[in-house]
């Protein structure tokens, strides 16, 4: 075990000061004032529609969030993923891992990118629109604000593979979140600081099916008895899963809230359930049977003016990854589509 450890552990390093380096330089190109010429009241126009987007759709600031995330994970925080596939070339949005991002996000852009359009044509990029949609609607919920530099450039392509080999699944393994995040930049103590996020938003029964409806030795349950579940859940919770996925596979949209206990509230509860066996997708349990991050859950289940501290800063950090600059960028018009007709990517 220890000459494993002496194997991995330095190469998992390297990447680490490879990606915090690539980060460090990114961010040093942006500057929180980058409007203030071209687009005096970008931020603002952005908070009003935004805002109202929520009051209308509460679930819209759970959608934006995890769209962002999705954006700066993959390729960087460049807008890629709002591309639509056409006809000719798919992009982002065609791959597995992007199908259920929430229709509400894109929705909440688009209108804040129309106004904008409005106001100061050619401006502001679709990557900042994303960007202070998403610190926006993480305080509009309760949670913590935090600094933002803007400058970002939209992307120039969308890759449709990208998606599934760089975003971790529903049901990784702590050691295999731990190496994703750290090839990104990432410690283990912001790997459980972001997930902290799922303490908005839901997820579809099919995400989760294999924690709650596992098949019993020898075939079945019998005897009318519910199918076993993932013993790491809470019982109650399981069963109550149970019910209300049951019909899951006629009907893929059924889902569920992330956070049973405050659904639309930005807070610690997240972690609070972990403790109880009240995490929604394997990757959220994983996190407090895991020794190697049970004791950030811990720490943030007990202290939220800390998770809001530690979440502030890796998602300040998130909003760096692999920017684009200059000509490695573009301001698109429309968020959804290229400025100009870029060849299809993948097959």
């Amino acid at each position: 075990m220890d000459t494993h450890r002496r194997l991995h552990t330095p190469a998992l390093l390297l990447l680490l000061l490879l990606a915090v380096d690539a980060a460090t330089v990114a961010e040093a190109k942006l500057v929180p004032n980058y409007y203030s010429k071209t687009c005096p009241r970008a931020e603002r126009i952005v908070t009003d529609v935004v805002s109202q987007k929520q009051l209308s759709h509460p679930t819209t600031a759970a959608g934006v969030l995890r769209v962002f995330f999705h954006d700066c994970f993959v390729s960087g925080c460049d807008a890629s993923v709002l591309v639509a596939p056409t006809a000719f070339a798919r992009s982002e949005r065609d791959a597995a891992q992007s199908r259920s991002l929430p229709g509400d996000a894109f929705e909440a852009v688009t209108r804040a990118k129309t106004a904008l359009e409005l106001e100061c044509p050619g401006a502001v990029s679709c990557a900042d629109v994303l960007a202070i949609a998403a610190r926006d609607l993480v305080v509009m919920t309760g949670g913590p604000s935090y600094p933002l530099r803007l400058g970002r450039k939209d992307a120039l392509a969308s890759s449709p593979a990208a998606p599934d080999a760089e975003l971790p699944l529903a049901n990784s393994t702590v050691p295999r979140l731990i190496a994703m995040f750290a090839a990104k930049g990432f410690m283990a103590q912001e790997l459980v600081a972001l997930s902290g996020a799922h303490t908005l938003g839901f997820a579809h029964c099919n995400e989760f099916a294999d924690r709650i409806f596992r098949r019993a030795k020898g075939g079945g349950g019998g005897g009318g008895a519910a199918p076993p579940h993932d013993p790491t859940m809470n019982p109650s919770y399981a069963r109550a899963l149970q019910d209300a996925c049951r019909d899951y596979q006629r009907d893929p949209t059924i889902a569920v809230f992330n956070d049973v206990m405050t659904p639309g509230k930005f807070d610690n509860m997240y972690f609070v359930n972990l403790q109880r066996g009240l995490g929604l997708l394997s990757t959220d349990q994983a996190l407090w049977t895991d020794p190697r991050t049970r004791p950030f859950v811990q720490r943030y289940a007990a202290n939220q003016t800390a998770f809001f501290a530690d979440f502030a800063r890796a998602i300040v950090k998130l909003g760096v990854q692999g920017i684009k600059t200059g000509r490695d960028g573009e301001v698109r018009r429309r968020c959804d589509m290229f400025n100009g007709n870029p060849a299809p990517l993948g097959p």
